[in-house]
């Protein structure tokens, strides 16, 4: 049964100061990508906004990549249809300024939008990577869920459940836990519908995410992959 972090295991999150250290120490080693381009999009976490991942997009510029913020102010879990409908328009209309599919990378409840824009446009995203992202049961395996009446969290659950019956995902998607998450529960970082989907497995806590190594190390590799037959 999955239950979302307890007290004790939010401890965890103090892991979140070592990854600046270990980002300084790694990142001069770490593979720029073979000389493909990508159009990015990043989307924060709950609460977060565009400065939370600066760190990344400045990374991912640096080696090659077209990496932009989502614009939307702080990511707010109750405007979630408003923030979907406004993420798919930016996609769309970066899409069409470029000529070329956008790929999207969502850090918590960032990945939640990011897998249903992905489910509404398809054809507009190459693909999708998600680290810490809840894929069942909306807040209920978070530590948010102590912020929200039950009545609310069986409506989010029963909302998350359809769209993942309803929109198969048809592009490639990338999946990034750590049992060391304070935040949300591992297990509902797996996704149970999508056989495609690949979940890889990291030490880093919630927070640290942002600034893990190895976090980057798996969105540079996984960027610098082609997502069709003619990419």
């Amino acid at each position: 049964m999955i239950s979302p972090p307890s007290r004790f295991n939010s401890l965890r999150e103090i892991r979140t100061i070592r990854e600046p250290f270990r980002l300084l120490a790694r990142r001069p080693r770490m593979s720029p990508p073979t000389g493909r381009s990508r159009l990015v999009i990043t989307v924060p976490g709950t609460g977060s906004s565009d400065l939370s991942m600066a760190p990344l997009r400045h990374y991912l510029a640096r080696i090659g990549h077209r990496p932009r913020g989502w614009g939307l102010g702080r990511n707010d879990s109750r405007r979630f249809e408003v923030l979907e409908e406004q993420l798919a328009t930016k996609v769309t209309d970066l899409q069409n300024e470029y000529h070329d599919t956008v790929d999207l990378i969502g850090w918590s409840l960032g990945g939640t939008l990011v897998r249903a824009t992905a489910r509404a446009i398809p054809n507009s995203i190459g693909r999708i990577i998600t680290y810490g992202t809840p894929v069942i049961g909306g807040p209920r395996y978070t530590v948010a869920a102590r912020s929200f009446p039950e009545s609310e969290i069986r409506d989010i659950e029963r909302r998350v459940a359809e769209r993942r019956q309803s929109r198969p995902m048809a592009v490639p998607v990338t999946a990034i836990y750590s049992r060391n998450d304070g935040v949300v529960a591992w297990e509902a970082c797996i996704d149970p519908d999508n056989a495609d989907v690949e979940h890889i497995e990291v030490t880093s806590s919630h927070l640290g995410m942002n600034l893990d190594p190895d976090v980057w190390a798996i969105i540079v590799q996984r960027l610098d992959q082609p997502t069709t037959a003619n990419d």
